[in-house]
């Protein structure tokens, strides 16, 4: 291209065609048509040559500049102007062609170059996506390499830790065998040391009462040697006011002593005596509810019976010692003194008997009119006696009242194992909660159920068809040939007490 643009510069065609231009110019004027005609197709082939020229530098120039370089160019300057200058009149139909031709042939050529770029962007984008997945497949090889020796690495750590954890679980099954059997040494040396707490309560229960013995021996002694005439008129006439002169601390101590005895009696009466009397009715009750409601029943009817009968005994003391009293010492310390010592004169069998009435009208009892309730008699009997004891103490202890169908309350007593622990209500009860002063000091047992409110009313409404004839004494097991009856009389009182004051002065 360079040496085809330097010939048509040294040439020199472009000054000879300007310089006929000029002339032509000059003499337009001068010279004919024909001459004028000469001069413009001379200048019109010189043109054609240096077109022709310029084409092929056009040609060579496209050609140096690539497959596709300078389209845009000969697109945008070289095809209008051929289009404007070379008109069809001028022209004629072969430059037509050669410009539809050029501009199809270009078109094709703008195509293609589009077509090429698309592909080469295609191209760019899969080699982009490739190196990109080659990357990802680089990494995910290097995380699967790294995962396999966590793998590895975990395992022997996994298999280092149960290893551990194996020999552990040796050790410590070894220190909890030890462990054990400490446990078990504590608990025998624990069973060992409570049986000498409850052997040394005892000793010192039984200290307090052979304390208190001795002072009434020893005042006894005292009174016996002395030779006052006085002493003697006052012992005949008040023998019972001699021979209980305890000390406050005697006092305190007995009362001590006979409390945690009373205690302990009551205690062994539920765990006990409630279990046998238990075993006799179910011989002929095979319902367990109707056994511990008669069971329960009879311990509170013993309760009520007993204070009914303390209370009538503690007056007819009353009234048998007022006339002969003496001293600073209050009547009804002497009265409860002389119960204290004369427990034995409390006619239990009557309140037996009356707790045996109350329970045959009692409506709650459903029971087989063939068998009466002197079978429990033992039971009913020992109640009594506790009770009565009880009420010898300062302040005296009494059951509390529980009703069929109240809420239950975990203070006052313990759930049976057959009860519904959900049930706020109780269905029956068991066994009598223990109080003093209003503050229970021994729980009780309460059978709980859903809908005990309504069971305990149709309870309360159900009759008993039951026969209220006396019990036949020999039906019944610890019990003697005949029962003695209570008299309120006052010459049975009289008799009593005075038998028992000679008694006592014939011992003193």
């Amino acid at each position: 291209m360079a040496d085809s643009l330097r010939r048509l510069v040294n040439n020199e065609c472009c000054r000879m065609l300007q310089e006929k231009l000029e002339t032509w110019y000059k003499d337009y004027y001068m010279n004919s048509c024909d001459q004028n005609l000469n001069c413009c197709c001379e200048i019109i082939e010189l043109n054609s040559r240096i077109q022709g020229q310029l084409f092929t530098i056009l040609s060579q120039t496209a050609q140096e500049g690539g497959h596709y370089a300078g389209v845009e160019t000969i697109k945008s300057r070289l095809l209008p102007w051929l289009g404007t200058c070379f008109s069809n009149s001028s022209l004629g139909k072969p430059i037509d062609n050669n410009v539809s031709l050029l501009q199809e042939s270009l078109e094709k050529d703008r195509q293609l170059r589009e077509l090429s770029a698309a592909r080469e962007r295609e191209i760019q984008q899969l080699d982009s996506e490739l190196n990109s997945t080659r990357v990802q497949l680089s990494m995910v090889q290097q995380d699967l390499a790294e995962t396999e020796m966590d793998l590895e690495d975990t395992k022997t750590k996994s298999a280092t830790a149960l290893l551990a954890a194996e020999d552990e679980i040796i050790h410590l099954k070894n220190q909890l065998k030890s462990l054990q059997a400490q446990e078990e040494s504590r608990q025998h040396s624990l069973a060992m040391v409570t049986d000498y707490e409850r052997q040394l309560r005892t000793l010192k229960d039984e200290i307090a009462v052979l304390s208190a013995e001795k002072s009434v021996l020893q005042s006894r002694l005292t009174r016996s040697r002395s030779p006052s005439p006085d002493s003697q008129r006052s012992r005949a006439s008040s023998p019972v006011q001699k021979e209980m002169p305890l000390s406050p601390l005697a006092n305190r101590l007995s009362s001590v002593s006979r409390k945690a005895n009373l205690l302990a009696r009551f205690s062994d009466a539920y765990t006990q005596g409630r279990i046998e009397a238990q075993t006799l009715l179910k011989r002929y009750i095979d319902k367990m509810e109707t056994v511990q409601r008669i069971i329960y029943i009879a311990t509170v009817e013993s309760f009520h019976v007993a204070k009914m009968a303390f209370r009538h005994f503690k007056i007819r003391v009353r009234k048998t010692l007022t006339p002969g009293h003496i001293g600073i010492e209050s009547i009804e310390d002497i009265v409860m003194d002389y119960i204290i010592c004369h427990l034995d004169l409390y006619d239990v069998q009557s309140s037996v008997n009356d707790v045996i009435r109350a329970m045959n009208v009692n409506p709650k009892i459903s029971f087989p009119p063939e068998v009466e309730f002197a079978i429990i008699s033992c039971f009913i009997k020992e109640i009594c006696c506790i009770a009565f004891a009880m009420q010898t103490l300062d302040p005296p202890l009494d059951i509390a009242f529980g009703a069929d169908g109240e809420i239950f309350n975990d203070c006052k007593y313990r759930r049976s194992c057959d009860s519904d622990f959900t049930a706020p209500l109780v269905f029956y009860h068991v066994w009598p909660a223990l109080m003093e002063n209003e503050i229970i000091i021994m729980k009780g047992e309460a059978v709980t159920k859903r809908g005990a409110f309504w069971s305990s009313v149709k309870c309360v409404n159900r009759s008993r068809s039951r026969s209220l004839s006396p019990v036949p004494q020999h039906g019944s097991p610890c019990k003697s040939g005949a029962s003695r009856s209570r008299s309120p009389s006052p010459s049975r009182d009289i008799h009593t007490s005075g038998s028992s004051q000679k008694h006592l002065s014939h011992k003193g």
